[in-house]
C-alpha cells in the first residue's frame, strides 16, 4: 500500500486533487491543513484534542518509556480513498448529476503515548461534506477506516478499525465539515529499526462493514431410486 506525497508543484492543484493524492504529518502529537482546503470552520472536537502547537515528546504511561516526535508514525490519507462521491451509476455519463454529496479530508492529526509495550496512538480527522446536484440536507453516514501499515517490499497490516460518523447538513447549508477522533489505535510497539515504516493510513471506505456475499450452497445429486 502506497501514499501520493504532495510537493511544492501540486500546490497550484485543485483541492479534490490534493486530498486524493495525501499528505505526510511529522512530530509526535501535531495537526495538518491540507493544502487549498477550504476553511474548517468553528472549533470542533477535533481541533480541541489537536490543536496544532509545537510538538512536545510522547505522553508515557508509569514506568513506560517516553517516545519522541521521531518515533510517532506518521499519518497519510490512503491512496484513492481521499474522497467519496455518493449516488450516480458507474459508467453513466451523466452520473455527475446523480451525486447526493461529496466527502473530502481537510485535515489529520495524531498524538502517541507509550504505555508498557504498546504505543497507544489517537487519531483525528477532519472533512468536509459538499452536497451535490441530487443532494438534499439531512442525514449523511461517514465511512471511515483507520490503518496501521508495516510498510516494505511486503506490506503488513498491524491493526485497522472501520466505523460510521453520522453527520447532519442543515437545511441552510449546502456544505459542513464533519470530524472524527480515533481514542485508542494500539499495536505492541516495534523494534527501532522497524518503527519508522510504520504509517498510520485514514480513508473512506465504501465496502465498510457490508456483509460478504457468501457463495451458493450446492446441493448433493438426488441418488437413483
Amino acid at each position: 500500500m502506497r501514499c501520493a506525497r504532495i510537493d511544492a508543484r501540486q500546490r497550484g492543484e485543485s483541492c479534490a486533487a490534493l486530498l486524493a493524492a495525501g499528505l505526510i504529518l511529522s512530530g509526535c502529537s501535531s495537526a495538518s491543513t491540507t493544502a487549498g482546503a477550504p476553511d474548517p470552520g468553528p472549533p470542533s472536537r477535533f481541533s480541541s484534542l489537536f490543536s496544532g502547537s509545537a510538538s512536545p515528546p510522547a505522553q508515557a504511561a508509569a514506568g513506560g518509556p517516553a517516545a519522541d516526535a521521531d518515533n510517532c508514525p506518521s499519518v497519510e490519507i490512503r491512496t484513492g480513498a481521499g474522497t467519496l462521491a455518493v449516488g450516480g451509476k458507474a459508467g453513466d455519463p451523466s452520473a455527475s448529476e446523480g451525486v447526493r454529496y461529496q466527502l473530502s479530508f481537510t485535515q489529520l492529526a495524531r498524538q502517541c503515548t507509550v504505555a508498557g509495550a504498546d504505543m497507544m496512538m489517537k487519531v483525528g480527522v477532519q472533512g468536509r461534506i459538499v452536497l451535490g446536484p441530487a443532494g438534499v440536507p439531512g442525514s449523511v453516514d461517514i465511512p471511515l477506516r483507520y490503518a496501521v501499515v508495516q510498510e516494505g517490499a511486503e506490506p503488513r497490516t498491524i491493526v485497522t478499525k472501520f466505523k460510521r460518523i453520522p453527520a447532519e447538513v442543515p437545511a441552510d447549508q449546502s456544505n459542513v465539515v464533519f470530524s472524527d477522533v480515533e481514542e485508542n489505535l494500539s499495536f505492541p510497539m516495534p523494534s527501532r529499526a522497524l518503527l519508522p515504516a510504520y504509517i498510520v493510513y485514514v480513508g473512506f471506505d465504501e465496502i465498510g462493514d457490508a456483509p460478504q456475499k457468501k457463495p451458493a450452497v450446492k446441493k448433493p445429486a438426488a441418488k437413483p431410486k
